[in-house]
């Protein structure tokens, strides 16, 4: 062990720590979870501050030899060699200055050592070199901002573009494929196969735009408004400089918050963003959902496509195949949901100046971005992509729909129509034959105005 000081006084940290006393402090009091925060919201935290650091040198707030080795450590920070020393439990301090001091100390230290001196030697310090013209009221949302874009650049968007383009490659190749639609679970009007996967492939790209259309906001950093928006302590034009080296570093459109007041008070940034990653579980939930309803059986249900065999489906019944796939993409919209209302409680909770429930936020919202990304990435590389039509059941499925009488409604009205098919249903035949005995109209009419492929098509048989 060895001693290291803060405001409050001397504490005992592990010898070999790059973090300090307010660390160790805090790793003490939050005995919670066990839940730390992840590879991006690191990787934030060390981009902010290394490129503070460098500002801080532009702007002649600390000497060059300091700001060189902030920035290093910063850099080291951000590439993942600390990850292990970022040990606090993500249920802590509201404000997330815990972890912010953590990063502070850690930093520090690792900046001293590259300064020639040991760890606690305090050759650089966590607060007057390392956060300066910073708070953890500001330092902790823009860390967010900048972790979920890019969360949702790089991972999300993609993997989404990636599922909608798979949706819409089976939606071509099985246009050809007519099957029974369904309302309400029952038998409905024919559908083709082929449209039921362009509506889900829709779906993903619509709820792709939704999250896209969430990222002028996130880009947005509340960084410069320090304590309370006021901006006290940091050095004018630190923000805006710090910033553009930020976007600069990402390649983000990452711009000054326009009111930081709202920036340090307020989350509803990262609440519409879990709103509109909602929405998308909410998607995939119907789409898997889907998936399992259509290949279930495959002997005694539905089963009008099949889902890639992947692992044996139970422990007692052999041959058994379950869609594996659909159901962990609906055990990951469970946790988005739960994630979502965490997230909106959350922002609801800003009193006054700040809101105190930024390190829950954080963790809830990158969370939902990684889950539905790789959801959605499995979802299509795993299921989708391999999924088969069984042609033959689907025309043995729709050719028993008695609802395929819907098509002569217009010309016999609809009572007469319900009659016919009343009739066919107790009766066990086909529509066809008991519109024939009833319509008055031909079976040249009654076929023509009962072709499958016609109905799908819209528009009223003539």
């Amino acid at each position: 062990m060895r001693i290291e000081k803060d405001s409050m006084g001397e504490v005992e940290v592990p010898a070999d720590a790059y973090y300090g006393a307010s660390t160790q402090r805090a790793h003490d009091n939050f005995p919670i979870s066990g839940i730390t925060f992840g590879r991006r919201f690191i990787w934030a935290l060390g981009v902010v501050k290394a490129e503070s650091a460098r500002t801080n040198y532009q702007l002649g707030t600390y000497p060059e030899d300091i700001a060189d080795a902030v920035a290093a450590a910063a850099d080291e920070v951000a590439d993942g060699t600390f990850d292990d020393q970022f040990v606090l439990d993500v249920f802590q301090t509201g404000s997330g200055t815990s972890t912010n001091t953590n990063a502070n100390e850690v930093i520090a230290n690792r900046a001293s050592e590259l300064l020639g001196g040991e760890l606690g030697s305090g050759l650089v310090h966590p607060n007057d070199h390392v956060n300066q013209g910073q708070s953890s009221n500001d330092v902790i949302p823009t860390a967010i901002h900048i972790a979920a874009v890019a969360a949702i650049r790089d991972q999300l968007l993609p993997a989404l573009t990636g599922l909608a383009e798979a949706l819409d490659g089976k939606a071509s190749e099985f246009d050809h494929i007519i099957k029974s639609g369904r309302t309400h679970l029952m038998d409905a009007t024919p559908i083709r196969l082929g449209q039921e996967f362009s509506g889900y492939a829709a779906q993903i790209a619509k709820g792709r735009g939704r999250v896209e259309a969430a990222l002028g906001d996130l880009e947005e950093l509340a960084l410069g408004g320090t304590a309370v928006g006021t901006g006290i302590n940091a050095p004018e034009g630190f923000a805006a400089a710090t910033i553009e080296r930020i976007a600069t570093r990402t390649g983000y459109p990452f711009r000054e918050a326009e009111n930081h007041f709202e920036a340090a008070a307020g989350k509803d940034a990262a609440v519409a963003a879990s709103g509109a990653l909602k929405a998308v579980a909410g998607s995939m939930f119907k789409i898997a959902n889907d998936l399992r309803w259509l290949s279930s059986g495959p002997r005694t249900a539905i089963a009008e496509i099949k889902l890639p065999s992947l692992q044996p489906g139970s422990s007692i019944m052999p041959g058994k195949v379950n869609p594996v796939i659909p159901e962990a993409v609906m055990m990951v919209v469970a946790q988005v949901m739960g994630n979502d209302t965490a997230v909106t409680w959350g922002g609801a909770n800003g009193n006054f100046e700040l809101n105190v429930m930024m390190p829950v936020i954080a963790h809830n919202l990158l969370q939902s971005i990684e889950l539905l990304a790789n959801a959605a990435q499995v979802l299509s590389e795993k299921c989708v992509v391999g999924i088969e039509a069984d042609e033959e059941r689907a025309r043995e499925l729709v050719e028993r729909n008695i609802i395929i009488i819907t098509a002569l409604a217009p010309r016999l009205g609809y009572d007469l129509a319900s009659e016919i098919a009343k009739e066919a249903f107790a009766s066990g035949r086909g529509v066809r034959e008991v519109a024939i005995e009833k319509s008055g109209l031909s079976s040249e009419e009654i076929e023509a105005a009962l072709d499958l492929r016609g109905m799908t098509e819209g528009g009223v048989v003539s």
